[in-house]
């Protein structure tokens, strides 16, 4: 260890400071203890690896599932004068040959490589060879979640690294992920054989991420409204992700937000892979361009700029829901996260759990269960009066005070004791026999005589008439909750019948109640919020000289071939507009500038500085 772990924060990577446990880690594992690390998007994930790979003798591996993105993070380090590479199928022969040769004689400090790759015999050989001449560091295995079966994220060729432990017994190792609640590190921990690692688990808030639910009502335009009205006067440039359940909804949303000016692009795994990897290479080095994608999209996205993550769909779990919302705002300026949901959703995601296609019958069982028990959570989440982040770091076990940046703490919404109303409606779907959808339900309540009411006879029910005095809406948004809080089962194949379920039996009995919230009549404007510019910087930046610095970044960074942020971040083209550093020296103290970008780059910049004047 020629270097000290400060000293390379310092003069590799430009930082005068650790966030969190990260020193603690690095420490840890450069001992050659291994690990267990979560952290939040965005919160230097990476340098808990990327330093000990530096400090230990030899090359440390990086385990990741992504192909396409190995070559941003590889770049990122060459930037900053790291001996980086990576091995996956995308290099042709001659390259991945030149790579091997690299790792066998030594002469590389990092190797990203697919856990595929990782696990063939001849990979393997190599390894052996590195343990044997005292030059394999460490294992980092990234995106650890991938290793849980019931997660969305699940790789099964990830069970495969439980290998390393019993091959390397000495070398160290250290998995990583943002989104992992209780269960899953469990299920890390067990299937990768880390049962005497050090568990680091940092908090799972995000503060700069406003969190936004709504229920839908023409989701388009209520998307639609939302990037124009709510993150557009911030910033025409910015970027974001908008998350749909089907492929075909992914290509019918972009076409849609393209027709109403909205450079929009489609990102799913039914597209050809050289369509996918140049949407997402456009979407990585432009400014301003909304994805809109499946959940195929978006792991080890390391773009910071993103703006907004939109659902137009209930994802499957609150882990789900955190780790795709994480991807915005991973610079730390403010983000939104928006969702609009709808009870048909819910009753989406169950037919899909359900299904449950392919399982024998044990894994059947305990995959609905866990499925089941997520969605019902994340379902809590969107119908809940209280903090919206409160709620959500519950959930991972993290106490929290009410943030005052969420929709329902900006704009508390109003509830309604719809208990009686609900037994009225159960008694309604009892009395006419559990064959019937809501909207003849409704006509029977409100007591309207309508042909399907009289050919039914349902006008001689007890039921006729017996809920005439709230409106139509009001109704649907009863059976909607009825739904989603599984008190009534819908029947697909019987024209959206409903049945009642075991769980009405207290609601009927007056053992239970049901409280709805309201959707507020308007979001009050956060007393909080940052202060921002036209161009969504922060006020107090000099846009014009900030403007100028990016303008000479994505030059670069095209020549280069990298993304902008691969340069440098937008935090550190903020900080040099304010403090207009004059010399190398002031230069150097700027965040996220090391020795190499001040070599590579200090003269141009400081240049472009003393134009500005």
């Amino acid at each position: 260890m020629n270097r000290g772990a400060r000293d390379l924060l310092a003069h590799v990577f430009g930082y005068d400071a650790f966030r969190g446990e990260q020193q603690t880690i690095i420490e840890h594992v450069v001992g050659g203890g291994d690990a267990l690390v979560l952290m939040p998007t965005g919160g230097g994930k990476s340098l808990c690896y990327q330093i000990p790979a530096l400090m230990r003798p030899g090359t440390a591996i990086v385990v990741s599932p992504l192909i396409a993105l190995m070559h941003d993070q590889v770049s990122a380090l060459k930037e900053a004068g790291v001996a980086a590479d990576y091995l996956n199928s995308s290099l042709d022969l001659d390259a991945a040959r030149a790579t091997e040769r690299a790792l066998h004689e030594g002469r590389l400090d990092l190797l990203y490589v697919a856990p595929e790759r990782l696990m063939t015999p001849r990979f393997l050989d190599r390894l052996d060879h590195l343990r044997d001449t005292g030059k394999l560091a460490l294992f980092a295995i990234d995106e650890a979640h991938c290793v849980s079966q019931w997660g969305h994220d699940f790789r099964p060729e990830y069970l495969q690294l439980s290998i390393l432990p019993e091959r390397y017994p000495a070398i160290p190792r250290i998995a990583l992920t943002a989104t992992a609640d209780r269960q899953t590190r469990d299920e890390i921990v067990q299937r990768l054989h880390l049962g005497t690692a050090r568990r680091f688990i940092s908090s799972f808030d995000r503060p700069n991420i406003r969190y936004t639910i709504v229920e839908k009502n023409d989701p388009r335009r209520q998307l639609l409204h939302f990037i124009r009205d709510e993150i557009h006067p911030l910033s025409s440039r910015a970027a974001g992700i908008v998350y749909c359940l089907s492929r075909r909804k992914v290509e019918e949303t972009a076409a849609w937000l393209q027709e109403q000016g909205i450079a929009a692009l489609p990102y799913h795994a039914g597209l050809p892979g050289d369509i996918r990897a140049a949407h997402q290479n456009r979407f990585l080095r432009e400014d301003g361009l909304v994805m809109v994608a499946t959940i195929a999209f978006g792991m080890g996205i390391d773009k910071p700029d993103v703006r907004f993550v939109a659902h137009l769909d209930l994802p499957r779990s609150i882990e789900g829901y955190y780790q795709e919302t994480g991807r915005a705002g991973r610079d730390g300026l403010p983000a939104r996260a928006w969702m609009t949901w709808s009870a048909q959703d819910v009753v989406s995601q169950r037919r899909m759990i359900d299904a449950g296609d392919g399982m024998d019958d044990h894994d059947y069982e305990t995959y609905r269960r866990l499925a089941r028990n997520r969605l019902d959570a994340l379902v809590g989440l969107a119908e809940t009066t209280a903090c919206r982040r409160q709620h959500l770091l519950a959930y991972f076990g993290e106490e929290a005070a009410p943030c005052g940046n969420c929709d329902n703490c900006l704009a508390p919404p109003q509830t309604w004791n719809a208990t009686e109303a609900a037994r009225k409606a159960l008694s309604c779907v009892y009395r006419t026999g559990q064959r019937f959808g809501a909207g003849h339900l409704i006509n029977v309540l409100r007591g309207e005589l309508t042909d399907k009411v009289r050919d039914r006879g349902h006008e001689r029910l007890s039921t006729f008439g017996i809920g005439s005095d709230l409106d139509e809406k009001r109704w649907r948004m009863v059976f909607r909750q009825l739904i989603a809080h599984e008190f009534v089962s819908v029947d697909h194949e019987r024209y959206n019948a409903l049945a009642l379920t075991e769980a009405a039996r207290p609601l009927l009995r007056g053992e239970a109640d049901l409280l709805i919230r309201l959707p507020p009549e308007q979001v009050r404007k956060s007393r909080t919020r940052h202060k921002t510019t036209a161009s969504g910087i922060p006020g107090g930046v000099p846009t014009a000289l900030f403007d100028r610095l990016r303008a000479w970044r994505a030059s670069t960074a095209q020549t280069r071939n990298v993304p902008a942020y691969v340069i440098l971040h937008d935090a550190t083209l903020r900080d040099i507009a304010i403090v207009r550093p004059g010399t190398p020296d002031d230069l150097r103290q700027i965040s996220g500038i090391g020795d190499h970008k001040l070599e590579a780059y200090g003269k141009e910049i400081l240049e472009i500085v003393a134009a500005d004047g």
